[in-house]
């Protein structure tokens, strides 16, 4: 079963790429997710965060405040790279044990890695491609906007913090410009899968 990784900035479209694909039969593993499970559950995670962060990002009650973190991890690529290398090693190990856990069952088409630091993280060595998700910054301000989560500040420092979608592209195996309607994104997605994945 190939393992795809399935990677964009912030208002990409990743996430609806990622659940379009999961129509299409694949089994999605969601990095970024399970990288804020593991932040939550994890206390050798979270202890390693607080020396390395201080005490200025937790609340009141002495655990961590996501929010206080993601102001100071966010503020410069040494932080996050930081954060980062507490957090990843950690989500390495459960993406390694669910692929094969998947593998066994052979229901899927292919296994998807869905993360936003496929690259940064150097995870990309670890799949057997990866597609890109690249779109307009106008576009992506715009949808990442309309989440009502963050800020065009906010957002446009994330934006920073990661790789361009020139640099990913030189990197990825295959990349998809979702600069259209979802429905164009759609079809876009369903013929890399048809070549790709499909066959």
């Amino acid at each position: 079963m190939l393992k795809v990784g399935l990677t964009g900035g912030i208002g990409s479209g990743k996430s609806t790429a990622s659940f379009i694909l999961a129509k299409l039969g694949s089994y999605v593993f969601d990095a970024d997710a399970e990288a804020k499970k593991i932040l939550n559950d994890n206390e050798e995670v979270q202890n390693n965060i607080i020396d390395e962060f201080g005490s200025d990002i937790l609340d009141h009650d002495g655990v961590i405040d996501n929010k206080k973190l993601a102001e100071i991890a966010f503020q410069d690529e040494d932080h996050q790279m930081i954060l980062n290398s507490i957090i990843h090693p950690f989500v390495f190990r459960t993406l390694d044990k669910q692929f094969d856990k998947i593998s066994k069952q052979n229901k899927h088409t292919s296994f998807i890695v869905d993360g936003a630091l496929i690259f940064e993280s150097s995870m990309d060595q670890h799949l057997d491609l990866v597609l890109l998700i690249a779109s307009s910054l106008k576009f992506r301000i715009e949808r990442a906007l309309n989440r009502g989560t963050l800020s065009r500040e906010d957002i446009i420092r994330r934006n920073e913090l990661q790789w361009t979608d020139e640099d990913k592209a030189t990197s990825a195996d295959y990349t998809i410009y979702n600069n259209g309607t979802e429905k164009e994104l759609e079809d876009k997605i369903k013929e890399f899968h048809k070549e790709h994945i499909y066959r």
